[in-house]
Formats: C-alpha cells, structure tokens, sequence
C-alpha cells in the first residue's frame, strides 16, 4: 500500500445510547447498546496506522450533531463529521448554516434506510436540502437499499452538481446471494456512469447471515472495481455496527484481500486518498 497516502477510515461512530436518541438500536443488544468513545476505537487505529476517520451520524437528530461535532473538538483523529438536519423542516436551513461554519463539518446523511415511504427523497418538501448542500458546499451521503437505487438515480441526476457518496455500496442482500444480484449489480452500475458519487467500501459484512467469507463478498466488490474504480471508492470500517457480523480487524483484512489484486497507488485511493479529497480532510 502506498505509504505517501495517509490511510483513512471513511466511515465509524461513536455514540452514548443513554442519550436516549438512537430510535433504531434494539434494547439491551449486546454489542450495540453501549457506549462507543474514541479510546475504544485507539487500537485499531494504532494497528492500521489511520491518519484520521469521518465521525457519520447514528440518530436522526440536531442535538447528536451537536454531540459528534464536541466529539470532533476533543478528537485530533476525527477529520470530519457527517451529521443530520430535518429535512422536512425547511427553516433548518439556517441550521444547516451553523454546522457549515464548523471547520469539521463536512455533510449529513438522511436516515432514508429507516423511513417506511420507499419515495421520502422525491418529495416536493424535501428537495430544499438537496440544493442547500450544493449552495453550501457540502455533501450527501447517500443511506439505503437495493430498492432505493431508481429513486437516488432520479435525485443524483437531478442534483449533479451535489457531491455524493452511496453508503454501504447500497447494502446488497449478501443473504440471499443470487436472488437480487442481477438488479443490485444494474443500479450501481447505473448510478456509476449517469453521475459523479462515489461509494463507500463499507457496511457489507452485515447483509450476510453470518459465517461469511471472501468468496461471499468477492463478486460484489469486484463489481465496484469494475464500475466505479479505485478513485471513487473509500473503506470504511462501519465499526461498532460491523460487530454484529465481523471484528474490525476481519473486515479490515478481508477488504485488503478483496483489493489485493489492485495497484499499490490505486489501494491508496480506496484506503485514504478518495476520502482525503471527497470529504476534503485536513490532515
């Protein structure tokens, strides 16, 4: 791996369930629900020699925001934040605003994985925050499955100038592997060529059913390669949530198998330089 490139986890999160905002994480699960600060994450970080991480919101509210960006101030390694404003709030503009004034502010990130209306993101009374973003500078990450690739095609398309990353490569049903491959395999390949985001190598260990291999992960991720290339690919660890399926460590390692067959200058996009310029890093 390139070692003139700093390497970058482009996706973690740190989080104090006892706030009492992280609506989607099961009651007294044993790996979720407890606290995630950034000594936990000082191990791993000191193993794989990462610069810096991006720091993605976990609760679809202002005030965790709040909390990641306090993170950020006390963190050297966390080189940006991804948080969240109420879309549907048109006056969180001026929110939106506050945030962009702090040096580590770099985007937000819609829960739309977790919204039952499968067309939330085409909404009349949403589309204010997508043209904020491009006004501001800042950028989108993209948060959903396989059944949202023909919705964000349609707001990627619309929006080009708005800079985007497809979180979690759009979480592919891994499970269920080959059922769905075929129209998962279209809709990236779709959203590689009509637009200019890119995709996080991330998240993929938890679409299978435990007891995965390379093997399992190989054809997805060759895919990327294939559609997207090195340049507009970023790992990252999705730590603590890959717990649930692989230890940081697993993940990590299995990603640097499924990249082996890349160029020491193109592994350096995918661990740190994608990150370094998409999310605009100051290292």
């Amino acid at each position: 791996m390139n070692g003139a490139v700093p390497q970058v986890d482009a996706h973690q999160h740190y989080w104090a369930p006892s706030r009492g905002d992280y609506f989607w994480m099961p009651p007294d699960d044993p790996i979720l629900t407890r606290p995630y600060c950034p000594p936990d994450l000082a191990p791993m970080r000191e193993r794989y020699d990462l610069a810096a991480t991006v720091l993605v919101q976990a609760a679809d509210t202002v005030a965790e925001t709040e909390y990641m960006l306090g993170i950020a101030d006390a963190t050297p390694s966390v080189a940006g934040v991804v948080g969240w404003v109420d879309f549907e709030q048109t006056a969180q503009r001026a929110q939106l605003e506050a945030f962009a004034a702090h040096p580590k502010f770099r985007g937000v990130r819609p829960m739309i994985q977790d919204i039952p209306d499968d067309e939330w993101m085409l909404r009349d009374d949403v589309q204010w925050g997508y043209q904020a973003l491009i006004d501001l500078d800042l950028t989108f990450d993209a948060l959903g499955f396989p059944r949202h690739l023909a919705h964000f095609h349609t707001i990627l398309t619309r929006y080009p100038q708005m800079q985007v990353v497809i979180d979690h490569c759009m979480k592919p049903q891994i499970r269920n592997h080959p059922d769905g491959f075929d129209d998962w395999k279209a809709g990236m390949a779709r959203l590689a060529q009509d637009t200019d985001a890119c995709c996080k190598l991330s998240g993929i260990v938890t679409e299978t059913d435990g007891g995965w291999t390379v093997d399992d992960l190989q054809p997805y991720v060759d895919h990327l390669l294939d559609v997207f290339g090195p340049a507009r690919l970023m790992w990252g660890s999705d730590w603590p949530v890959c717990q649930l399926q692989a230890t940081y460590d697993a993940w990590r390692e299995a990603a640097e198998t499924l990249t082996a067959g890349l160029s020491a200058d193109d592994r350096a996009q995918v661990f740190g330089g994608t990150a370094i310029r998409f999310y605009r890093l100051e290292l």
